[in-house]
Parts: structure tokens; C-alpha cells; sequence
């Protein structure tokens, strides 16, 4: 089968590898969708933390399933789903309290095993959620939508309240359209003019340009002296996380969605005085089936998420192309 794998920073290579045979509660599942992630242009920069080469990557994934046994979910061959990239252990105390998100053990397919880029992938039956009214390409966004739905969840959000969203690039747009569903007034904030225009289209209809003008001034502006009721940094910036947390007045929560390397500074009289809450966030949990079902009703809207497509044979020499700037990347999308 043809697969695509990256043999270290810089440098995927095209080959062909041995089909995978599925095991007992395995279903083997043709990849046909993969959501290109923060953490597979990481990868491919070389500062992607906890990652190690040879890897393939992809963990954003909808496919159609080849083969399979009996199973208790009625999933037969032929049905296209999205598959969970949640490897955990059942056995840990997180997984016994149902935060499996937090296994002590976790492994996530293309990061820590060998993920979708690739043909076929052997993947255990209750990662699969099926869908027979949605895209592929949408089934392939379920993952980082699960991120935002998880992020907004850990806020315990209230109708009403007044929340930033630190960031507009795919996690932000996910974060933002749970906050929205929460009933909460959704501020986007970003240097990126370009990616706020972006959100406007997508029917936020409050953006922070924070190029020219400082952070807080500018949430200050739009929330008021007391400034927001709950903050999520979508950025994985350690500058920006540590800032972020300036932006939540008394009382309020700030919420850390992104992935940072290393250590962020932390305001701490700032941080007593107004009593404030920092919530962090690990992947999802639980949400793959309440945004399929989301989506099948029409209450989010992912198509002009995919900005950017390439095709697997064509991934080795215009991957390096979705790192530039210049080429107004947004979501980009392998079809197989």
C-alpha cells in the first residue's frame, strides 16, 4: 500500500509498506480524508513536542471501512466514519474516572504511532463513529472540532457571558464556534488581519486586531474595565499564553487549549488579586458523537474551514508550501 512517511524533519518520503492485518476488535479502514494539524506542520519544522522519527503522521481522519468483525455498534463494511485517535489504556486511575483524554498511557495515532497517512490503517472498533449524512471532509474535522467542544466544556460557560478567544487558527475557530453554541459574546483576537477577516465571514462578528494595539486595551475596549469573563488561548505560544491571562477580569477562567514547549510566566500578584481560575486542556473526550450529530443538523459549519486540498502522491512536495504565510492556509485536507 502506498504510505507517506516523514523520516525526519523536513523530509517525507513516499514508499510502499505492508497492508496492516486488523486484529480481534480491530476494523481495517481505507483512509480517505486527513486533516493536516498544527502538530503535523510541527513535526515537519522539527519542534514538535514528545515526537520521535520515523513517523507517519495524519491523526485528523475519515475513512471507509474494509473489513470487519461482529461488533456491538452495528458498524459494517462500507460505512464511512471518523476515527478517534485515542489510544489509552483502560486501566490507569484517569481512565477508571473516564478522563481517558489523561491516560497515563496515552498514545495518539501519527503522533506517538503511525497515523492515516497511508492507505489503509488497522483501527480498534470503538474509535469509529459513523456517519452516513455528513462529508468525508467533514467526518476528517470531527478531531480538532473535539479540542474546542473539550475546551468550552472545561469553562462550564453561561449564556451571556463575555468570552475571548485568544488565537484564529483552526483551534480558536473550533473553540469559538462551541462558545458561540454556549450562548456566550465570542470576542476572536489575533496580529493576523487576514485570519480575523476570516472569522468575520464566519459569522463571528467581534475581532480583536491586536497588531498595532496592546491586548488588554483592546479587551478592555471591547468588554469593558472589567474585562472577560473567561479567556481560551488557542495559540500554543508561551508569550502569548502568559499575557493571555492578563485578559480575564476578577473572578474570570482562562482556559489553555494550545501546546506550548516549555514553561510560560505567570503574573502571580495579578493572579491572587483577581482570584482567577487557569483550566488546561488535553485533547477531548466524549465528543466525537454530540458534534457528528451537530453537524447532521446543521448547527456547524465546516466548509469554509478547507481552504487548501493536495493528494497523498503529491503530500512529499507541496507539504512545505502550507508553512508559508503568504499562502493564507487555514484548514488543509489529504485526499487519498
Amino acid at each position: 500500500m502506498r504510505q507517506v512517511r516523514l523520516e525526519k524533519p523536513g523530509e517525507f518520503v513516499a514508499r510502499e509498506a505492508a497492508a496492516p492485518v486488523r486484529a480481534e476488535g480491530e476494523a481495517l479502514v481505507r483512509i480517505r480524508r486527513i486533516g493536516v494539524c498544527g502538530t503535523d506542520l510541527h513535526a515537519f519544522q522539527g519542534n514538535q513536542p514528545f515526537f520521535s522519527y520515523p513517523r507517519v503522521l495524519g491523526h485528523e481522519l475519515a475513512g471507509e471501512i474494509v473489513e470487519i468483525g461482529a461488533n456491538d455498534r452495528g458498524l459494517t463494511a462500507g460505512d464511512r466514519v471518523a476515527i478517534e485517535p485515542y489510544l489509552s489504556c483502560g486501566e490507569c486511575r484517569a481512565c477508571g474516572s473516564g478522563r481517558y483524554n489523561c491516560c497515563a498511557r496515552l498514545e495518539v495515532l501519527g503522533v506517538h504511532r503511525d497515523g492515516g497517512m497511508q492507505e489503509l490503517l488497522a483501527v480498534p472498533i470503538p474509535l469509529l463513529h459513523h456517519s452516513e449524512r455528513i462529508t468525508l471532509e467533514q467526518l476528517a474535522l470531527v478531531e480538532t472540532l473535539g479540542i474546542g467542544f473539550h475546551a468550552v466544556e472545561r469553562a462550564s460557560l453561561v449564556p451571556g457571558e463575555l468570552v475571548v478567544i485568544v488565537g484564529a487558527g483552526p483551534i480558536g475557530l473550533a473553540t469559538s464556534q462551541f462558545a458561540l453554541l454556549a450562548g456566550a459574546r465570542v470576542a476572536v483576537l489575533d496580529t493576523n488581519p487576514a485570519r480575523l477577516q476570516f472569522c468575520r465571514r464566519l459569522g463571528i462578528e467581534e475581532t480583536l486586531d491586536v497588531s498595532v494595539s496592546g491586548a488588554e486595551d483592546a479587551v478592555a475596549l471591547w468588554a469593558g474595565h472589567d474585562l472577560a469573563h473567561c479567556v481560551f488561548d488557542a495559540t500554543g505560544s508561551l508569550k502569548a499564553m502568559g499575557s493571555s491571562i492578563r485578559l480575564a477580569g476578577p473572578g474570570g477562567r482562562v482556559v489553555m487549549v494550545g501546546l506550548g514547549q516549555g514553561a510560560f510566566e505567570v503574573d502571580d500578584p495579578l493572579l491572587h488579586r483577581r482570584e482567577l481560575t487557569i483550566l488546561a486542556t488535553r485533547n477531548s473526550r466524549d465528543a466525537f458523537p454530540p458534534i457528528i450529530r451537530m453537524m447532521e443538523e446543521g448547527r456547524l459549519d465546516t466548509k469554509p474551514w478547507i481552504t487548501h486540498q493536495l493528494t497523498l502522491t503529491a503530500l512529499p512536495l507541496e507539504f512545505a508550501g502550507l508553512l508559508d504565510p503568504a499562502a493564507g492556509v487555514v484548514k488543509a485536507v489529504v485526499c487519498t
